[in-house]
């Protein structure tokens, strides 16, 4: 006996293996994957997911290097900024105090103002940087500069009010409240400088880094071999030679990877030169204006004491070792216009080591008052003149550099605008081109 026509096996004879399953396919109506329109069925399916697992991964590598970028301009370089002229208003605070004590019972009312410039800042730029730390080993090293500056500032206070009445214990306050400032804030503050630039440096790598956004672009490569690998298999089974949904996903993941590669290239390479030409040696200028700070601070304390300590004359010139590396570092790394500024507090660090040296001369023979004069007196040819020179150069190229990395951050973080939500939308795109044109083929086999 022959098999019926619908397809049953003859009476007393087993079903073949998966007989079963086929009956129950075609009763719900599902097509055998090994005709063709089981296989559309199946790529179609494997399209629509492959596109929207694309989307899914481009959009998250571009929400990765969007969201660093913006970190990098919006929060961790004014952070990282906050702290560094934190450190630089404290020193720069000492120094001046020091200075001011030489000219006698009252010092010039500038270097008042300054000074209380100077703690203003640093208390501004402590609160910011409080508000925006979480981490605990910071937070040890702020709670520390809290507690320690108004100690320094009661000793100054002291040791200003006892100098204006002409005793000789306003000098110990000052050394004193030196003390304080080395020995406490500034390794504090040093340290809170140092991990917030830390923290500056791992956002910008996470910025700039490659291995996720290589991977959404080999994935996306990927995804149109596949597409066009299918249209070649459609137009070979149909004689049809575009088929218009797949035409239009194709076209969509070539829009979002080329809008992806200008957005990664352009905001990487905002990034590298806001970071390599910007806060790089913008961070090498800062070190360089606290080693001069440092040193001037050791030159007047040696002044105030009248020992001729050599202590104070090792730190002066370990610094001056270290102002003469960084220096040309920073105007390396630097651009054109803040080169020149380098170049010229270069200048002025020379002039000023230089009659750090007649000072020496000077107070090896106990001649304190030509030395003092030499030391804070403001004329030509003044270690006064050539520090104040210094910082202002320093202070000029700083700045210079801080508008580059400003500039290029945010032409960075405006590189990634639209893209996340661009990938997306193409991404969907792609997956309704792809079931769209594979569902018109299939109609035809109904």
């Amino acid at each position: 006996m022959t098999a019926t026509a619908t397809g049953n096996p003859p009476r007393g004879q087993a079903a073949p293996p998966g007989h079963a399953a086929v009956r129950r396919r075609r009763r719900i109506g599902l097509p055998r994957a090994s005709t063709t329109p089981g296989k559309l069925r199946l790529i179609q399916a494997a399209l629509v997911v492959l596109c929207l697992a694309w989307g899914a991964l481009a959009a998250f590598a571009v929400s990765q290097h969007a969201s660093a970028a913006d970190n990098v301009a919006g929060s961790s370089e004014p952070i990282s900024l906050d702290a560094q002229q934190m450190y630089q208003s404290l020193a720069d605070a000492d120094v001046t105090v020091s200075t001011a004590y030489l000219y006698g019972r009252i010092g010039p009312s500038a270097d008042r103002v300054r000074y209380q410039r100077d703690i203003a800042v640093a208390t501004a730029d402590l609160k910011a940087v409080t508000a925006a730390s979480g981490t605990s080993s910071i937070g040890e090293s702020l709670s520390a500069l809290s507690a320690a500056l108004p100690v320094y500032t009661g000793y100054v206070e002291d040791g200003e009010i006892y100098n204006s009445l002409g005793y000789p214990a306003g000098g110990s306050f000052i050394e004193v409240a030196s003390e304080e400032m080395h020995l406490t804030l500034l390794p504090a503050a040093r340290s809170v400088y140092t991990q917030e630039n830390a923290r500056l440096t791992k956002a910008s790598a996470q910025a700039t880094g490659l291995p996720l956004a290589i991977i959404a672009l080999v994935a996306g490569l990927v995804t149109v071999f596949l597409l066009f690998r299918t249209q070649r298999w459609l137009s070979r089974r149909t004689h049809r030679t575009l088929n218009a949904g797949l035409f239009l996903g194709s076209v969509a993941v070539l829009v979002a990877l080329v809008w992806l590669v200008v957005a990664l290239a352009s905001g990487r390479s905002d990034l590298l030169q806001a970071t390599g030409h910007g806060s790089t040696p913008a961070e090498t200028l800062a070190q360089a204006d606290i080693e001069a700070l440092q040193a001037r601070g050791d030159e007047t304390l040696n002044l105030i004491s009248r020992s001729g300590d050599a202590n104070f004359q090792q730190d002066f010139l370990t610094a001056q070792n270290r102002l003469n590396t960084l220096l040309p570092n920073a105007a390396a790394q630097s651009n054109a216009t803040s080169a020149s500024q380098i170049a010229s507090a270069t200048s002025a660090a020379t002039n000023w080591f230089a009659v750090n040296r007649q000072a020496q001369a000077l107070d090896a023979v106990f001649n304190y008052g030509a030395e003092t004069r030499l030391e804070i007196g403001s004329g030509p040819g003044t270690a006064g003149t050539y520090f104040s020179q210094l910082e202002t150069d320093l202070g000029a190229a700083i700045n210079t550099d801080q508008g580059v990395f400003t500039a290029n951050a945010a032409a960075a973080a405006d590189a990634f605008t639209g893209l996340e939500a661009g990938v997306i939308a193409l991404a969907l795109v792609m997956a309704v081109g792809c079931a769209w044109g594979l569902s018109r083929r299939l109609a035809e086999y109904r």
